[in-house]
């Protein structure tokens, strides 16, 4: 099996569960095909670079996954005829896996980094809080 990379950006006025069961059958499609999801990435509504179809902003979804060769074809056909789908583009990815287990350790280092780091810093602002009222207030 190959390793794919695929982006799809959905219409912009999806409805959140039609956009759920959208990403839902794709990763159902990967599976039945025989290949499995490494990472799911949802980078949500964001701006298009220009004007497609009338939209100027889109729901991105990102999939890093495992594939035969052959499945790739049906799954662009059936994204291609998907009415919700603005865009969609499957690569093939050459990069070593243990250079993406070392990627996908590091993202979620990160995220626990930036979730820590978060807390620290809501706790921060509720300790400054009542001593900047106190100050404000004399």
């Amino acid at each position: 099996m190959r390793r794919y990379e695929l982006m799809m950006i959905l219409r912009p006025d999806v409805a959140e569960d039609r956009s759920k069961a959208i990403f839902e059958r794709t990763v159902r499609s990967i599976n039945d095909a025989g290949g499995n999801i490494l990472k799911n990435v949802p980078w949500g509504r964001r701006r298009l670079a220009y004007e497609v179809e009338g939209h100027r902003d889109g729901i991105y979804q990102i999939y890093l996954f495992e594939a035969p060769a052959a499945s790739i074809a049906e799954l662009e056909r059936v994204l291609l005829i998907t009415e919700e789908v603005l865009r969609h583009l499957v690569i093939r990815d050459e990069r070593p896996a243990s250079a993406i287990s070392d990627e996908l350790e590091e993202e979620a280092a990160d995220a626990a980094a930036a979730a820590a780091a978060e807390a620290r810093l809501d706790e921060a602002e509720s300790d400054a809080a009542p001593a900047a009222v106190g100050v404000d207030g004399e």
